[in-house]
């Protein structure tokens, strides 16, 4: 683990106090019996305590959400009152980055230069929400003959229940709340309970921008019991989640017995395919801000490199050397890169997967273990770099979830799709080549979601996001992420009478 770049504790000073979340409910925060804390995973201090919610906490912000959307003074408003609101938000989370992202890096180790990016991006997620609302619109058809006129009606889907994970509690909560905001729809939070501070306070700004009473509602807690009872409440009508592909399969086993709408971002095993003549300077960059973003604790992470055997030493050689330089420590200081992994436990679950590589026949280049900061009692990994992966090996299978990357090599681009199909996940995938022709054919060749071409995890408010197989089911933003919480309904006009009588005489 030589010739890292790392940098030490800075000294900053932390809050003085625990931040103290609270439930929102029906436009009240309401406390609980019992409650529950965080520990900073780069800092090992308390950094927030929250109140732990239980089904009646549940029962009450779910019966809350009906009762709003019931009352159709939001599912029915105008949409330039629901695009207007949504717009206020947005301006109160850029007047809050500061504020927001200090608690997302202490909750959750990563570093406050990214913490500052996601929640100042987020704002443009809820601006382009705004503006679905006020395009929103259904279908005509005027060619069913002379007597009849049929029209198509987007409807809210009515109360839904979103779930959020940790790696990036804010950015993904603006995924989901305010595009079903903008359909119409009222809602129930649970955020991760190792990340639920930036939850609490975007609910502040909710209550600050003049949210009517019940239409958002935020319960902290666990999976069990809170998770749980959103997902298998009768009173409850769609459940959008981002975790884990075992919680997602978990969940749609739950709400099946009402038949409930479930939308999931689940996980990814993500491969990048780099052929002979691809710009390999570039494609080493992209390469290693891909398995190290975010810690590599990320859906998208780019966590396998399927390189053609002719290049792949050299690509290798630059993604290690660039390895070296990315600044992993405080993520307090402004120039940290990669800051801490989550817990300790997904730590150990990190470094299991490198022995196990090990262990098969492959070879670590760079790190495989824990890294440790001047300074700081949290948990960090080491950059990790590990090539001689072979399809049959479970690290080029399963999700890591780490800062670890795996290379494999092809000699044919048949090969190189094959190994790319080859994991259970299909979320996205890269594939570098100066020849265009390559890119779109691969393009269409492999089962992902998002597919990037000379360039990796690029994303914007209109582009919709989602899986194939078991990296989840329905999208999220973009127009087809809007709709995913909209109901079409089907209304058939006859025009004055002239329909002859089915009874005769």
């Amino acid at each position: 683990m030589t010739a890292l770049t790392l940098i030490p504790a800075t000294g900053i000073a932390l809050p003085a106090a625990p931040f103290r979340g609270r439930h929102l409910i029906g436009n009240h925060w309401v406390d609980s019996a019992e409650t529950f804390s965080r520990i900073s995973p780069s800092h090992g201090v308390e950094v927030s305590i929250s109140a732990r919610g239980t089904e009646a906490e549940t029962d009450a912000a779910i019966a809350a959400a009906r009762e709003a959307f019931e009352a159709a003074s939001w599912s029915r408003a105008p949409a330039r009152t629901r695009a207007a609101f949504l717009l206020r938000v947005a301006d109160l989370i850029e007047a809050n980055v500061e504020r927001i992202a200090l608690l997302e890096t202490l909750e959750s180790g990563k570093p406050i230069s990214q913490s500052r990016g996601e929640v100042s991006g987020a704002a443009d997620l809820w601006r382009y929400a705004a503006s679905l609302a006020r395009t929103m619109h259904g279908d005509s058809h005027n060619s069913l003959g002379p007597d009849m006129l049929g029209v198509i009606l987007k409807e809210p889907i009515g109360v839904v229940s979103i779930i959020t994970p940790w790696n990036f509690p804010f950015w993904i909560l603006s995924q989901k709340l305010p595009f079903a905001l903008a359909a119409g729809c009222t809602c129930v939070v649970k955020p991760s309970e190792m990340t639920p501070s930036t939850t609490v306070m975007l609910g502040e700004l909710l209550l600050e921008a003049g949210l009517p009473k019940g239409v958002v509602n935020i319960v902290l807690g666990f999976g069990q019991p809170v998770g749980s009872r959103m997902s298998t409440h009768p009173q409850v009508d769609m459940v959008t989640f981002t975790g884990s592909t075992a919680v997602g399969k978990t969940i749609t086993a739950a709400a099946s017995g009402t038949l409930k709408k479930v939308a999931l971002e689940l996980g990814g095993k993500n491969p990048q395919i780099i052929f002979p003549d691809a710009d390999l300077d570039s494609a080493a960059d992209a390469v290693t801000f891909g398995v190290y973003f975010n810690a590599g604790e990320c859906c998208n992470s780019g966590s396998r490199i399927i390189v053609h055997e002719d290049v792949a030493e050299a690509l290798v050689a630059r993604v290690v050397a660039l390895s070296r330089k990315v600044a992993f420590g405080d993520p307090l200081h402004p120039d940290t890169q990669v800051g801490a992994i989550i817990s300790t436990d997904h730590q150990g679950k990190i470094d299991a997967h490198v022995r196990a590589a090990e262990a098969a026949g492959a070879k670590v280049h760079l790190g495989g273990g824990a890294l440790e900061v001047p300074g700081l009692a949290g948990q960090f990994y080491q950059p990790t770099v590990i090539s001689g992966v072979t399809s049959d090996m479970a690290i080029a299978r399963d999700e890591v979830f780490g800062p670890v990357l795996s290379v494999l090599t092809f000699r044919t681009a048949d090969e190189a799709v094959e190994l790319a199909n080859a994991a259970t996940y299909g979320l996205s995938a890269g594939i570098w080549s100066e020849n265009i022709h390559t890119c779109l054919d691969l393009s269409r060749r492999i089962n992902a979601g998002t597919i990037w071409t000379n360039t990796w995890m690029d994303g914007f408010p209109e582009l919709t996001f989602g899986g194939f197989k078991q990296s989840g089911t329905g999208r999220e933003i973009g127009r087809y992420g809007f709709e995913e919480f909209l109901e079409i309904k089907t209304l058939t006009l006859r025009i004055g009478r002239s329909r002859a009588n089915w009874v005769r005489g």
